[in-house]
């Protein structure tokens, strides 16, 4: 049986690195697409994976690299936009979603397996609302499509304890909007257990599944326990609703924005379940407070 050819949208990013390592596992062979890859992502992609540069929001381009795919995996994704607008958000989703729709259309590729987020469709954040556009255009495609709607992901390298981890290193105390916000961190490893599992298996088409760990977590305890797991003395100072709301302003124009309009917008629903897609899909929730020493790389230490 030949091996089966999964394309790789957002391949060299957080989720796509760990997802291409897992279907590599699988036998899959894998095609990463990119508009552009960073030198050090690029060093961390398997070598296992092709990669291909290109514009990934011409349809032309896009139906010459389809041509013997046998699924699509679309990881693009941004959490900051140019200005606060909605349009960067618009064209990640929304514009370049239906590109690839169109392309997989024309080359007869069927099977689509689409990131969203939580609380996708809801809102006020541009952010979501594009997400929720982009699942319009998902289930209205006639593709054999499979939704993934993931509360924030937590592993290796990730974007929410290391990151909490880098801005507690030099301050003793962290000034923070919506610090009762909630979240349900899920574990990289079994979202792209669910990719897979959701790609070996048909019944799982046109389903949309609520990704989410068993812990409900606030924005401060997030931060305390990334302080705690390096042993550092840090406290969360709790700002009321206009100072939150100015830091938010104010953080959209420092180095590496570290929190946005739309950011505060987005916190504004928590993000959690009660039903979790996991389950559903084979999965056993993974706690993630177990594996901080492995996602601050301090379990080798």
């Amino acid at each position: 049986m030949p091996r089966r050819h999964v394309l790789i949208l957002g391949g060299t990013g957080f989720v796509g690195r760990h997802l291409v390592e897992h279907l590599l596992r699988e036998r899959c062979r894998i095609t990463v697409l990119s508009r552009g890859v960073d030198p050090h992502k690029k060093k961390l992609l398997s070598r296992e994976a092709s990669i291909i540069e290109g514009d990934v929001g011409n349809p032309d381009f896009l139906r010459a690299v389809l041509d013997d795919v046998d699924a699509v995996v679309n990881l693009v994704g941004i959490l900051n936009e140019v200005g606060d607008t909605g349009a960067g958000f618009e064209h990640v989703y929304v514009e370049l979603l239906e590109a690839l729709i169109e392309a997989m259309r024309d080359m007869g590729v069927t099977r689509l397996l689409q990131m969203s987020a939580l609380n996708a469709g809801t809102g006020q954040s541009h952010y979501l609302e594009s997400r929720g556009r982009a699942e319009q255009r998902v289930r209205a495609s006639k593709l054999s499509w499979t939704l993934f709607r993931p509360s924030v992901i937590a592993g290796p390298g990730d974007g929410l304890f290391c990151r909490f981890d880098a801005l507690l290193r030099y301050a003793p105390v962290l000034p923070m909007g919506r610090a009762d916000a909630r979240f349900q961190p899920v574990w990289v490893g079994d979202v792209t257990q669910a990719f897979v599992n959701a790609l070996n298996d048909d019944s799982h088409i046109a389903r949309s599944y609520n990704l989410v760990g068993p812990d409900v977590m606030t924005l401060a305890q997030i931060v305390r326990a990334s302080a705690r797991a390096r042993g550092r003395l840090r406290a969360v100072l709790p700002l009321p609703e206009a100072l939150g709301k100015l830091q938010a302003a104010i953080g959209e124009h420092l180095p590496g924005k570290p929190i946005s309009r739309d950011n505060w917008r987005s916190l504004q629903t928590d993000s959690t379940s009660v039903e979790n897609g996991l389950i559903k899909l084979g999965v056993t929730p993974t706690p993630v407070l177990a594996r901080l020493p492995e996602i601050l790389g301090l379990a080798t230490r």
